[in-house]
């Protein structure tokens, strides 16, 4: 790998640093014109439709996940997360397995509760 001293570096930064504002100028300058416009909505056109199937697996994969996840904030924000892990259990470890859900074991927590009350005394 070739090393560049101080001042290369400098040069290539500043080199760098013109090329972008040209770019943000040139950009700046066509960016309202109709031209420009027709030909972005068109690249991004072509764009969704040879990629719509690739969202739309993605969404298929994500769609038990997502239902879990949203079911699982409702009985949040009703104050019953208990019903919820009684209701529906398989979602519930679903999203623990997918690290949305953080549980601390019964174990840990008298662990973590009583090092703490004894290093007090």
């Amino acid at each position: 790998m070739e090393t560049y001293t101080e001042e290369q570096i400098q040069h290539i930064l500043k080199l760098y640093k013109q090329h972008r504002q040209k770019e943000k100028e040139r950009y700046d300058k066509i960016k309202d014109t109709e031209e420009f416009k027709i030909k972005n909505r068109a690249r991004a056109k072509q764009h969704y439709e040879e990629n719509k199937h690739v969202k739309k697996n993605m969404y298929q994969e994500n769609k038990e996940f997502v239902k879990a996840r949203n079911n699982y904030l409702y009985y949040k924000k009703k104050n019953r997360v208990e019903d919820y892990k009684e209701k529906y259990p398989e979602r519930y470890q679903m999203l623990i397995d997918a690290n949305y859900l953080s549980i601390q074991k019964p174990s840990e927590s008298t662990e973590t509760s009583n090092s703490g009350s004894g290093s007090s005394s």
